[in-house]
Parts: C-alpha cells; structure tokens; sequence
C-alpha cells in the first residue's frame, strides 16, 4: 500500500499527451536537481574553476577590441570601446552557452532517457542553469570595466532582465530544434560548434549594428541582434538608440524558434528512448 503522505503517479495510456504539461510542474524538483548537478560538474576537478567562465570573453574582448576597434576603427560613440565590445559579449555568451548545453542534452542523459518517464523538456531546460551561472560572471567582469572607467548605468539598466529573458528564448529555441535533431542524427552534434562560430560574426557583437544602417531590417532577422542591441542600450546610457522596429523583428524570430522548437521536440518526444 502506498503512503497517504506520498503523492502517486499513475501511468496509463496516452498520458504522455493528455497531462505533459501538468507533469512537467509536477517534476519541477527533477529540474532543479538535474540543474545543481550539471552546475556542481561544470568546473570539477579543474585547477581555475570558474575563472574559466572570464578567460573566454577576456580573449575575446581583447581580440575583438583590436581587430574592430584598433585597425577597423569602428565607431562607438561616447563609449570606450572595450565597454561596447563586453556589452555585445555579455548576452552572446549567455546565448552560446545555452544552446551548445541544450543541445548536447539529450545525448548526454541517455541513461535517464531510456529508464524513466519524465518529461523530456526537463533535460534541455536544466541545462540552462549553467549558462546563468557563466553570465553572472562575466556580468561581473563587466562591472569591474565600468567601475574602472567610471561609466555608471542609468535607470535603463532596469530593463535588463527583458532582453536576459530575450535571449534565453532564442537559446531554448534553438536549442530544441538542435537537441531533438542530435537524437536522430549525431551529426549535429558537430554542427553546434559551427553554427556558433558563424553566429559569432553575423550578430554585432565587435561592433555595433547602428554601423549598417541600410541592412538592420535585414540583420535583426538574427535574434540575437535585438538582444545585443538591447543589452547595449540598457547598459551604455542607450547607445546606440534602439530601433523598435528592428526589436520588434529579433522578438518575433525568438518567439518563432521558440514555438517551432517546442512543436519539433514533443513531435520526436516519443521516439527519443528508442533512438537512444
């Protein structure tokens, strides 16, 4: 007889469909524990730890600030340019990190996958925890940038946390398509890197997009250049100005990757313990 203190789950038929999304609240604890655990993994066992998560956007930034800022000469306005360059980096990093950890998800777990039930989303969703963890840290090289050249954000930098949610929409977006994709086909799991490579350089991250003036239209069809442009405005006093129009196009393109991810992903759920 099972406890009257413990609550039950009964497996039936069709249930998958009929109670996913009541189950995915159901095994929210699930997600928090799978969470801690890819945190705790992350810098395991390593000499630097979670300076790891500085050195990459400090190269970066360095290499970036030379090659844009030295020999390009790309403007930026009232801003130093290392500033313009750590603030296009800041929410990058934060894309980067939780696609390429959604997308190996999947793969990764397979021991959970083909034993248990659970909902399948938990997985790509709590690997996003530790892309958080890595912004947080370069949130706080970007601080120390700001304090040196005593450049303080205005009330703008209050909207933040709305293009932090727009680029994690992008990520997990992309990311579904990508991680459902990585089950059947393990190729994509050399694409990921490619893809973020030539991401690097179709989003303004050296520079700004205000440079391209005729392309915006065009260019915020990325959403990440909404994203940028909007972690740029909040935090650089709104430079450069922020086009709602070209927003309005990046959030649309999230939105659309995120809903098509959503629908490719529970439309290949059921099919992920097999190919697994």
């Amino acid at each position: 007889m099972p406890s009257p203190d413990i609550p039950e789950l009964v497996l039936e038929a069709g249930r998958a469909n009929r109670q996913y999304w009541n189950d995915l609240w159901r095994y929210r604890e699930l997600l928090g524990f799978l969470a801690w655990r890819d945190i705790k993994v992350r810098y395991k066992q390593t000499t630097l730890g979670i300076l790891w998560a500085l050195i990459q956007p400090a190269v970066t930034l360095a290499v970036f600030t030379f090659i844009f800022g030295r020999l390009a000469r790309m403007p930026a306005g009232n801003v130093p340019y290392p500033l313009l360059v750590l603030a296009g980096l800041l929410p990058w990093q934060l894309f980067a990190a939780a696609f390429s950890n959604a997308s190996g998800s999947l793969v990764a777990n397979t021991h959970l996958i083909s034993k248990v039930y659970f909902p399948r989303l938990i997985v790509p969703l709590s690997s996003v925890a530790v892309a958080l963890i890595d912004f947080g840290v370069v949130l706080v090289l970007l601080a120390s940038l700001c304090a040196w050249w005593q450049f303080v954000p205005d009330w703008r930098v209050l909207l933040m946390p709305l293009f932090v949610l727009l680029t994690l929409v992008a990520a997990i977006g992309t990311g579904l398509w990508l991680t459902a994709l990585t089950v059947k086909y393990r190729d994509f799991r050399f694409v990921v890197p490619f893809l973020l490579q030539v991401g690097l350089f179709l989003s303004p991250v050296g520079f700004s997009s205000s440079n391209l003036p005729n392309w915006r239209h065009l260019y915020s069809l990325n959403p990440m250049a909404g994203a940028i442009d909007g972690f740029r405005w909040c935090l650089l006093h709104g430079e450069p100005a922020l086009d709602p129009v070209n927003l309005g196009i990046s959030v649309a393109m999230a939105l659309a990757l995120l809903v098509s991810g959503l629908w490719y992903f529970r439309h290949t759920e059921r099919t992920f313990a097999d190919l697994i």
